[in-house]
């Protein structure tokens, strides 16, 4: 079990977990950053990383256990004793986000720091929601920024929180009064949640105007919504003035909150004088019942009730929001200001601008009903097409890409279409609000531009099923969004991209000698389905979750329904061989099924004579590439390919000749779609269904390019509506799909190094930066590979770099904190998976661990003959005893069932999230029955653990993309490329 703790330091939130098992070494020995496989976990993705000297209670040498985790408190008298503290630093977003979802995690404890910094949270977006805060003008670090602050009107309220407030939250700065930090953290959370309300930008852009030649009281103003609070300086800023009459609306505004408020209801002309004035009225609003509105018409006529002070109220009002809304000044004209009248360009800036800022600021705002939705958007309608349209069609059987389909574009305001008189009265107009049908509709330039442009395409006609669903995935823009598609018949199943979650699951034909799980039943249902529209498919489950079999299923579902369109050819890595054909006796032992793999494999005629007799054909993806003029001729139903990553690599003969083997439907299996890069994504998907995506260059441009360098979001949601009807992707950690499969558990396993492992990594980072100075560009990318390989070689263990035969004890901090943790697993009687990228070194290892252990270490490379490979495996999995089994990350990495190990250790890191994924679910899959703790090591100080913060930020991108192995580091400059490969103080163990 975890807590999760957090405190409020440098102005930011930090979190940090507990647990009473982890007995992670240095500093705090329960102490870890690492929520991987928690639900907190997407919500502290790309969070950067710290570590915190925290002052905790203390006795016997060890820090007292949280009390959530119930573990007994070491013996002696209690004290403060500083710790230290592996933490994550959130940004402002994130950290609220797993401050609101603290209380709602089943799998991680929050402790009462996070507690009380959650009820702060809480506390902020109820001062927001009241309007209690105030745009502020500050200085951060020598720079002007726009920030929210909330407004304290209650004393006593705030007394009671700082009493309230555990001493954990202010840990790491124990000198600071608790007031202030309670001040800072409230503030902060104040400051995000205003920004997650407001509209971004704020104000409407000045044509002709850079932004950063506004006045700076607009600067500011737009620096109150953006993501960065930061305002851009000009020369002869003069802040004094603008800061002066802020300081006085704070002022006014600590005074004791009345039972009203000043409120502005924006209110269209009537529909008889569809050209009359907009009116912003002015009204007192009741603070605890917004529906009681008194209008200044009748505060003006003494006729305001029991509302004490009106008049006073409502000048005051005025006068304050006269510094956000300057254009209030008209009506402060007149002696008794009930209502400011303005034309149709002055109330879209009050809509879009103005009212935002005056409902953060606490005042009440009134907006007609239609505001922000009636909006110009396109209508997509798509129809089966008719018989003259079919008679062209290329598909052959069921429903494809190929099949014609008949199209309608249409603009639409809601749920009304607009027709090409009707827009070009609205461009006549050239107003940001027209009526329209009875409705006021917000136009502005950028969307009738778009809307004019479109209405000079071809509106209706006919195109294929494929360029539809392109159509839908490429059309639509912030300017002119594509608002609604409907689509009838198979077509319309597939674009509602939920057809697994309605198809009824297809139980486990006669012939399976299998029960299947829910979630295979859908699955089942799904490729049937896809297969019927004669598409190809993605089945993404991760691993462990059955892939093989359901695909078997589908096999028996189409013999035993008599409608196999053709035998299936199955495209596998070498080492799936034999579990393919295992899993086809074992649940499928009906299916005809034939190898076609070695030396003595049938070939021309008698191998399309063998795979026509046949229901499934069995091959490797290098037999495939070899027989692929041979393969082509077979009358295949289906081409299916096993671990389709590797594909993703579109331009090698391999993918090439798997993808020129025609079949009449194909599917990918794989729990890795996307490896290295977003164009590995796109190879699979020209495998499964041409053409589907785009040529290759038009996919990095669309996707590729403003997903991994930019994080653009539009474009990732724009990817998953092109991908979405295609893929079928479940999770093991989802536990709506399979909700008996025990927890897994992440964590980093910070080592440091000797002074022999300092003195080797120094020497080897100092001769590389002499030479790269005087390399060609062909020879730098060969030299820092080679770099990166010593170091982390020299991370792994002197010996391991020097290649000298030399003793292994005492030499590396590394291999004596994977002894101490594999005697730790082995003690308790557990199994435990240690993987590395290096044969040599494991080579190195299994010896001297068996003898340290006096524990069978069984050591799996790829040299390793498959008799043995089986031999070790079998064993591993039926012996009750303890053990390690050393695995090649190549070698090993896929293609394996090892449940009987619940600890995965990875000793040197590849440096991809999902190859490290791949090989943890030889033990995190079906089967097994105890939770997984996984260890990556990373030697602190080092580039294991600079490459590892980067990679943890990529992360976050997206579902991401990191580069492949170590060749982007190539790419770094020297500046970099130091910063990167230094070796820090704390590297070095004392």
């Amino acid at each position: 079990m975890l807590v999760a703790h957090a405190l409020w330091y440098g102005g930011a939130l930090c979190v940090w977990a507990e647990g009473s098992d982890l007995n992670l070494g240095d500093g705090h020995p329960f102490a870890t950053r690492d929520f991987g496989g928690t639900s907190y976990e997407p919500l502290v993705r790309g969070a950067g990383r710290v570590a915190l000297d925290v002052l905790l209670p203390s006795a016997g040498g060890r820090p007292l256990p949280s009390p959530e985790l119930g573990a007994v408190a070491p013996e002696g008298r209690p004290e403060l004793v500083s710790w230290r503290v592996p933490a994550l630093v959130l940004e402002p977003f994130p950290a609220m986000a797993l401050l609101c979802a603290a209380e709602g995690a089943a799998d991680v404890v929050p402790g009462t720091d996070l507690r009380f910094l959650a009820l702060l949270a809480a506390e902020a977006l109820d001062l927001t929601a009241r309007g209690r805060v105030l745009p502020t003008l500050v200085r951060e670090d020598g720079d002007l920024a726009a920030r929210w602050r909330p407004v304290f009107t209650d004393p006593e309220r705030f007394r009671r929180l700082a009493r309230a407030m555990p001493p954990a939250c202010r840990a790491a700065d124990p000198g600071r009064p608790v007031g202030e930090v309670l001040r800072e953290a409230l503030s902060g959370l104040a400051d995000t949640a205003v920004r997650g309300v407001l509209p971004h930008p704020l104000l409407p852009s000045r044509t002709g105007r850079a932004p950063d030649r506004l006045p700076l009281a607009e600067r500011w103003a737009a620096a109150l919504a953006g993501p960065d609070p930061a305002i851009s300086r000009e020369p002869g800023d003069d802040p004094r003035e603008l800061a002066a009459e802020l300081d006085a609306w704070a002022a006014a505004a600590v005074r004791p909150v009345g039972p009203v408020r000043l409120c502005f209801r924006l209110t269209e002309p009537p529909e008889a004088e569809p050209k009359g004035p907009w009116r912003i009225e002015f009204a007192l609003q009741g603070t605890d019942d917004p529906s009681l509105l008194v209008p200044a018409s009748l505060v003006w006529a003494g006729r305001a009730g029991p509302v004490e002070d009106a008049e006073e109220t409502l000048l005051a009002g005025l006068g304050r929001a006269l510094r956000i809304f300057p254009g209030l000044v008209e009506a402060l004209r007149d002696p008794a200001p009930a209502e400011l009248r303005t034309d149709a360009a002055g109330a879209a800036e009050f809509l879009r601008g103005t009212a935002p800022l005056l409902a953060a600021a606490g005042f009440g705002v009134l907006l007609p009903t239609w505001a922000g939705t009636a909006r110009l958007g396109i209508r997509l309608a798509l129809r089966g097409g008719d018989e003259e349209a079919s008679s062209g069609s290329a598909a052959s059987s069921g429903f494809g890409l190929g099949d014609l389909v008949r199209f309608r574009w249409t603009l639409a305001v809601g749920d009304e279409e607009v027709d090409e008189g009707e827009l070009a009265e609205l461009a006549r107009l050239k107003a940001p609000l027209v009526r329209l049908r009875g409705r006021w509709v917000e136009l502005d330039e950028e969307r009738l531009a778009a809307a004019l442009d479109f209405v000079q395409q071809r509106r209706h006609g006919t195109m294929t099923a494929g360029q539809a669903v392109r159509a839908v995935i490429h059309s639509g823009s912030v300017a002119l969004p594509l608002v609604e598609v409907t689509a009838d018949g198979p077509l319309g199943d597939l674009l509602s991209g939920d057809a697994a979650r309605r198809l009824v699951p297809v139980p486990a034909p006669p012939g399976v000698e299998a029960t299947l799980r829910p979630y295979q039943e859908r699955g089942l249902a799904w490729l049937s389905f896809m297969d019927g529209l004669g598409l190809g498919a993605l089945l993404a489950d991760d691993m462990g979750l059955g892939k093989t079999i359901t695909v078997l299923a589908l096999l028996e579902h189409e013999r035993t329904g008599g409608s196999p369109a053709g035998p299936t050819l199955a495209v596998l890595p070498m080492s799936l061989v034999g579990n393919w054909r295992r899993e086809a006796a074992r649940f499928t032992p009906k299916l005809r099924v034939h190898v076609h793999h070695g030396g003595g494999r049938h070939r021309d005629d008698d191998l399309v004579r063998a795979a026509t007799d046949s229901d499934l054909v069995l091959t490797t993806y290098g037999t495939a590439a070899r027989d692929a003029e041979t393969l082509a001729r077979v009358e295949w139903g289906r081409v299916v390919c096993d671990e389709a990553q590797a594909l993703k690599n579109s331009g090698t003969r391999q993918a090439r000749a798997v993808r020129s083997i025609p079949a009449r439907t194909r599917i990918a299996l794989t729990g890795t779609p996307v490896e290295n890069h977003l164009t590995e994504l796109w190879s699979i998907m020209e495998f499964a269904n041409p053409g589907l995506l785009g040529p290759r260059p038009a996919f990095r441009e669309r996707f590729a390019i403003p997903i991994e360098a930019h994080g653009d979001e539009a474009a990732a949601a724009a990817l998953r509506r092109a991908t979405g009807p295609f893929v079928l992707r479940r999770l093991k950690t989802d536990k709506t799909i399979i909700s008996d499969l025990p927890e897994k558990q992440e964590m980093k396993v910070y080592c440091n190094l000797t002074t022999e492992q300092a003195s080797l990594y120094q020497a080897t980072v100092d001769d590389m930066l002499e030479q790269i100075a005087e390399s060609d560009e062909r020879q730098r990318r060969g030299l820092i590979l080679a770099t990166m390989a010593k170091l982390k070689q020299v991370c792994n263990h002197p010996a391991h770099l020097l290649k000298d035969g030399s003793r292994l004890p005492g030499r590396s901090g590394k291999l004596e904190r994977l002894e101490e943790i594999c005697a730790e697993i082995t003690e308790r009687g557990e199994k435990a998976l240690v993987f590395t990228q290096y044969a040599e070194f494991g080579t190195m290892l299994q010896p001297y661990l068996a003898t340290r252990l006096d524990r069978p270490v069984l050591w799996l490379h790829g040299g390793t003959p498959r008799e043995r490979r089986d031999e070790m495996v079998a064993w591993f999995q039926s012996d009750p005893g303890p053990a390690v089994f050393l695995l090649s990350l190549k070698a090993a990495g896929t293609g394996l069932t090892l449940t009987a190990a619940n600890h995965v250790v990875h000793l040197d890191r590849w440096w991809n999230p999902a190859v490290e994924d791949q090989a943890t679910d030889r033990a995190f899959r079906i089967g097994q029955t105890r939770d997984v703790q996984v260890r990556k090591f990373v030697c602190v100080g080092t580039l294991e653990e600079r490459v590892d913060d980067m990679i943890e930020r990529k992360k976050a991108l997206a579902d991401s993309v990191v580069g492949t192995g170590e060749e982007w580091l190539s790419e770094l400059s020297v500046a970099e490329l130091r910063d990167v490969l230094r070796l820090s103080p704390e590297a070095v163990s004392a």
